[in-house]
């Protein structure tokens, strides 16, 4: 189980809605950001995300001790 996903927690973290908004709104336009849907696109398309989007995600893990996408 993820302990919080990248669309749950960018909801919540600035860093997170900075590096991830071009690649939520080019990967999942259409979706709602506050659905559940969100997430399983995000990871879906976890391969397609940007460098600054990943470089996001790995910050946040990093201040939080989570692991917000899997590795697959």
């Amino acid at each position: 189980m993820l302990a919080a996903s990248p669309a749950q927690a960018q909801r919540e973290d600035q860093g997170l809605q900075l590096g991830c908004a071009n690649d939520y709104f080019r990967l999942c336009a259409g979706v709602d950001p506050n659905s559940d849907d969100a997430e399983r696109c995000m990871n879906r398309n976890r391969k397609r995300l940007s460098p600054e989007c990943r470089a996001a995600i790995g910050d946040y893990d990093r201040r939080t001790g989570s692991k917000s996408m899997p590795d697959n």
